[in-house]
């Protein structure tokens, strides 16, 4: 995987390399290659219990392979990319959102951050975070998506980020939604920053310099 610009990348294709990205995001592409449709993960749980909890944290957008032998450009509504590499030993959690692309050895699937059932599903839906996200692991190369290019932020110890500024972390970190509202926050006098994460342990957080959704 190889970045042309601030906002695509571009990946071979060949026999001993196939990639996974989401729907839209191809830009262009030549030689043989041929794209096909991927169906959704059920989650963690399996069954309707992980297809809910998967629609309920939004990690829900349809993947295409892509297969053959050429070269394919990737992009999507003009986000800005950034290359992640992954290893056995530093899987990443992302935001589904946020994911372009990755190396097709690489497994995708759902996890829980946190704790709190339904109850937390619904605090992360109102910060924009849900508690269920995406995890790839493997090795092997990951595009991610964010608005103004993502920064690494080391975790060693404990940091604390903007749910809306998140977009993934990697390594042995553990992530907490914590804070609440209270009346000043409910009537609009308070800080704005009733909800963040509490990420622990040591590796990587990738933060985007905007409070944009997607």
């Amino acid at each position: 995987m190889e970045k042309i610009n601030s906002k695509v990348v571009s990946v071979e294709v060949n026999q001993m390399s196939r990639w996974v990205a989401r729907r839209g995001a191809m830009l262009g592409y030549e030689g043989q290659v041929f794209f096909r449709p991927l169906a959704g993960t059920a989650g963690p749980r399996g069954g309707m219990a992980g297809v809910m909890t998967g629609m309920l944290s939004g990690e829900a957008n349809p993947m295409m392979a892509a297969e053959g032998q050429g070269s394919v450009l990737y992009g999507y509504q003009g986000l800005h990319v950034d290359v992640v590499q992954l290893t056995p030993q530093a899987p990443l959690t992302i935001e589904a959102d946020r994911l372009l692309a990755y190396d097709h050895s690489i497994q995708l699937s759902l996890m829980q951050i946190g704790s709190g059932g339904l109850r937390g599903l619904a605090q992360g839906a109102m910060t924009g975070q849900g508690l269920v996200t995406s995890q790839l692991s493997g090795q092997g190369a990951v595009a991610i998506l964010s608005h103004g290019g993502a920064i690494r932020m080391p975790v060693n110890g404990e940091v604390f980020i903007d749910p809306q500024a998140y977009v993934a972390h990697q390594g042995n970190v553990q992530v907490e939604l914590t804070g609440k509202v209270g009346l000043r926050d409910a009537v609009g006098r308070g800080s704005g920053e009733a909800f963040k994460l509490r990420l622990t342990g040591q590796g990587d957080a990738y933060v985007q310099p905007s409070e944009q959704k997607f």
